[in-house]
């Protein structure tokens, strides 16, 4: 500890350092999972910088605003707020988006979608990175929520085109924020509607994106706090196995496929039987194969159709 420090400690000044050890003691009291991250990235908030300018200012003293926007902040997380909820951001794939009550919160398990539909989209191994990224194709992604899936995709893929859809119009509100964040807003059309409802009559497409609603509906009482209490259950709630929107999808997006197209669809590891047997009883895939995600759980369902 420096000169400083120990002053500050023994003057009682509240300096970016104690409120960080007061702030990690709190939430970890309160049942945080990351404390210390909740910590530094609630006061990076209030503060209005980068993470890292907390070390380069350990001994600075908090103006009186920034504490009282701190306090809030840490009041709410106490009471398992979402932090991602209370900064209004979330990273995904490496971009920033924002995020609020009305949308799931995008997670790292969501991002092997998009390694995979980048593997997908990549026809012959002759192929380079450069023809992937320079072909016109045509994506859907299907309940989008903040938008992470085709605002990822349309930066990863610069001559795409692609349709967002989601039931609901508050969600679809705030990927109009994200598109216009990301200036996506020209290649990244939304439709409101359920699952396929609003692609009727489209020509098809090259490859249909989806992380649905797939949590049974009896287990959404067993999730953390912070997911059953603010994430909205539009976007969770499954039904009875959690199915209930995975089903459909299976047997009816080959329709608005090309020969040959690709659907990948996000769901939880204890599905992974079920679906592969009712993917397999589909005649219109020709392949039917689970993809793990970092943690090695089964995650994404990736269907081919035949060409």
């Amino acid at each position: 500890m420096t000169a400083d420090s120990q002053a500050s400690a023994n003057t009682g000044q509240w300096t970016i350092r104690k409120v960080l050890e007061w702030t990690t003691a709190h939430l970890k009291k309160h049942g945080s999972a990351t404390p210390r991250l909740d910590a530094e990235v609630l006061l990076a908030h209030a503060r209005k910088c980068h993470r890292i300018q907390l070390y380069t200012h350990y001994d600075e003293e908090l103006t009186e605003e920034v504490r009282a926007t701190m306090r809030d902040l840490v009041q709410r997380r106490a009471k398992q707020e979402p932090v991602a909820y209370l900064v209004g951001e979330r990273e995904f794939f490496s971009l920033p988006f924002h995020v609020n009550a009305d949308v799931l919160i995008p997670r790292p398990d969501s991002e092997t979608l998009i390694v995979e539909a980048i593997s997908c989209l990549k026809p012959t191994p002759a192929d380079d990175t450069v023809s992937v990224a320079s072909r016109a194709w045509r994506i859907v992604d299907l309940c989008t929520g903040s938008g992470c899936l085709a605002i990822t995709l349309a930066r990863q893929l610069p001559t795409a085109q692609l349709i967002a859809t989601d039931l609901s119009e508050k969600a679809l509100a705030m990927a109009r924020q994200n598109l216009e964040r990301h200036s996506l807003a020209d290649r990244v059309e939304l439709r409101q509607g359920s699952l396929l409802e609003p692609l009727q009559n489209e020509p098809p497409f090259d490859l249909i994106v989806s992380n649905p609603p797939y949590i049974p509906t009896a287990d959404i009482e067993t999730l953390e706090e912070d997911v059953r209490r603010h994430e909205p259950r539009l976007a969770l709630d499954g039904g009875a196995d959690g199915m209930d929107l995975l089903r459909p999808l299976i047997a009816e997006g080959a329709k608005h496929l090309l020969p040959g197209g690709w659907m990948l669809l996000e769901f939880t590891s204890e599905q992974a039987p079920a679906l592969m047997n009712y993917a397999q009883a589909q005649p219109e895939w020709s392949l039917v194969q689970v993809v793990k995600d970092l943690s090695q759980l089964p995650r994404v369902l990736k269907l081919q159709k035949r060409s």
